[in-house]
């Protein structure tokens, strides 16, 4: 009897043994190449696989939307994945919900290893990003575009693949059928708008802005803010910092908007006019004046080859000032400085500041590149040539108005255009809004 109770306690421990050694290996583990050989961690404390492992995935997520452009940004990517076959690119583009899904996954610190700023570099995400100024073309930002992605301490924040230089875009054509000088001030633009309602007898619309795509109101609104309270030797630049600006210095600015669409400067139906007009509108010459970049420049060529936009400063607003541009981030790429492959998304970054490569993603946008030496050639590259003297000043709203303040603009200068709301109730809406929000 004794025997046999020994004989079953030896049994037990035997199997309890080799329980104790199954458990000790990971459940569902399946051994790779990796798994067998240690791997020799990189700076950034990544650990790569060797002898064929699995690829590394950079997560790409820029704000780009127009197809061409998308096109060109895949193909620096292929030829990067070449170069590095071990790294695996893998681009989003989520349009119009961009910021939406950026918010959320600030909020859960987890971002994309590589992402576009979209002109918020420093104030939205600076603190998710690694700081690039050891990177070889950091020293070739251009001097307009450096104080835009660099603090105060040095830090860079993004390569700029292309920087934004909004102003008027318009017909070349039309100005020159209506014998009509480019104009410098405001007063001028009004004066040409009146010419060309009256000579067209109507048919052609001197201003065009959307009210159901309303950032084009926005974005209006925005940039003449910028020649109204910022540009002007006397400015209003310090008192908007301060959250001590007199919104009542908003009113003008609203009623000046107002008075165009009274005077029929402004295409009669805004409210119900949509963005995508613009391409079949301007080929048909019945646009003189965009305000912001001739970004629609080759969808109006599919429709009419022959027609020739230009691009001009955006003209002064205060007697004594001069016209300017607005400008800074147009499309970039960061690193998430928390990101599992840090080192690569760094490379990746490199791999597209090469002049080349931004030779090509300027001639594609049609914009100045960010980088200093960059050969590109387009149709408006006499332009930016012509006008590369002219001050460069960052958007209005990124600056001086908090978080949230672009959609209040946006919809109440619609609300302005539909006469529900006076100059006056618009400043006040833009007072009780900035310091709801400023103090958020």
């Amino acid at each position: 009897m004794r025997k046999t109770f020994l004989s079953m306690v030896a049994v037990f421990l035997v199997i309890s043994v080799a329980l104790l050694g199954c458990s000790q290996r990971p459940s569902g583990a399946t051994e790779t190449v990796a798994d067998s050989k240690t791997a020799k961690p990189d700076a950034a404390g990544n650990t790569a696989s060797s002898g064929g492992g699995e690829k590394i995935k950079l997560s790409v997520y820029s704000t780009i939307t127009a197809t061409a452009s998308q096109d060109v940004m895949k193909e620096i990517a292929n030829d990067f994945m070449k170069e590095n076959p071990n790294t695996q690119v893998e681009f989003q583009f989520p349009g119009t919900e961009y910021e939406n899904i950026l918010k959320v996954k600030m909020a859960a610190n987890d971002l994309p290893d590589v992402f576009d700023t979209h002109g918020w570099a420093i104030i939205r995400y600076g603190k998710y990003l690694a700081d690039l100024k050891d990177q070889p073309w950091a020293s070739q930002q251009t001097d307009t575009i450096k104080p835009v992605v660099t603090d105060k301490d040095g830090k860079v924040h993004a390569l700029v693949m292309s920087e934004a230089k909004d102003g008027i875009s318009y017909n070349v054509d039309l100005l020159q059928k209506y014998n009509i000088e480019l104009p410098k001030t405001f007063e001028e633009l009004l004066a040409a708008s009146e010419k060309i309602k009256t000579q067209s007898n109507g048919e052609v619309t001197p201003l065009f802005m959307s009210g159901i795509d309303n950032g084009m109101i926005g974005g209006f609104l925005d940039l003449y803010a910028t020649a109204l309270l910022i540009s002007p030797k006397v400015n209003d630049m310090q008192a908007l910092l301060d959250g001590k600006f007199d919104w009542n210095k908003w009113t003008p600015l609203a009623q000046k908007l107002l008075d165009m669409k009274t005077k029929g400067y402004i295409n009669v139906d805004v409210l119900t006019a949509k963005r995508s007009d613009v391409p079949q509108r301007f080929a048909q010459g019945k646009i003189a004046f965009l305000t912001g970049a001739p970004s629609f420049a080759d969808d109006v060529h599919k429709i009419n080859p022959n027609v020739k936009i230009g691009l001009m400063p955006l003209t002064s607003m205060v007697s004594g000032d001069e016209p300017t541009f607005t400008g800074g981030e147009r499309y970039t790429m960061g690193a998430w400085k928390d990101g599992k492959h840090l080192n690569e998304s760094k490379k990746l970054i490199a791999f597209y500041a090469k002049a080349d490569n931004m030779a090509k993603i300027a001639n594609v946008n049609k914009l100045p590149a960010g980088l200093k030496g960059v050969k590109s050639q387009h149709e408006f590259s006499e332009y930016y040539d012509k006008y590369v003297n002219t001050r460069v000043f960052p958007y209005f709203d990124r600056v001086y108005l908090p978080n949230g303040m672009w959609d209040v603009m946006c919809k109440t200068g619609t609300a302005l255009l539909a006469e529900s709301v006076t100059p006056a109730q618009f400043s006040e809406k833009m007072k009780q809004e900035f310091e709801r929000l400023r103090n958020k």
